[in-house]
């Protein structure tokens, strides 16, 4: 059986710059400014209707030998969501969480948890910088023609497994253009998105799961 795991340090991280030493004065300056550019991102993101991403993940550690690389897709509509990343698609409509895994021809169906951080949704992804990180700006980088100033998050949790995350930010849409998140072993995960597209027309049902579509399914209610 498979386990199908959709944790924070794989969505948002899902993610080197570091910055010269400044003066008390303008880092307090700096993290106004940073925390002013995630606040545009947050509210252009709420802002629409619905949200297809296409994003291409990997995950790096050269002391493990590590080195995963996979693309996925995503379409939401405020907490609604329908995901495909490795192999899985997991569909959130609103009250429970379907993750199907046609590999083994397994459905595992769950009651949404908002209180667990491990319960992550794409809407989450896109805003989870609005607590917890001390922020800090970063540089600007010109990347096929578009400007990406990033922001650096430092978690205020000393237990949080991460050292850092670095937001690239698109100058001009205020679309996230990409995560890079380094944790304190030394693993860098990094998510680029590929696409982002919005309002799209979707079916009524696209965030419904149908049972009768997996006939042959084991479908494991974990509740």
């Amino acid at each position: 059986m498979k386990k199908i795991t959709f944790s924070m340090r794989t969505i948002k991280g899902i993610f080197l710059f570091l910055l010269l030493t400044i003066t008390l004065n303008l880092q307090a300056q700096n993290s106004d400014k940073a925390k002013a550019l995630l606040d545009q991102v947050s509210a252009k993101v709420k802002s629409y209707e619905n949200i297809a991403i296409d994003f291409r993940y990997s995950m790096s550690n050269s002391r493990q030998n590590l080195n995963q690389e996979s693309k996925g897709s995503v379409t939401l509509k405020g907490n609604l969501y329908k995901l495909d990343f490795m192999g899985t698609t997991r569909i959130f409509d609103g009250k429970k969480v379907y993750n199907i895994v046609p590999e083994d021809e397994e459905i595992s169906i769950s009651k949404y948890d908002d209180q667990k951080s491990d319960d992550l949704t794409p809407a989450k992804m896109l805003t989870f910088f609005n607590s917890g990180y001390k922020y800090s700006w970063d540089i600007l980088q010109n990347i096929k023609g578009r400007k990406i100033q990033y922001v650096k998050l430092n978690p205020l949790n000393a237990k949080d497994n991460t050292k850092e995350v670095l937001i690239g930010v698109d100058v001009q849409t205020k679309h996230i253009y990409n995560f890079i998140q380094t944790e304190k072993d030394g693993t860098k995960i990094l998510i680029t998105i590929n696409s982002f597209k919005t309002n799209q027309p979707l079916s009524k049902n696209h965030f419904t799961f149908t049972e009768s579509k997996y006939p042959n399914y084991y479908i494991n209610r974990l509740d």
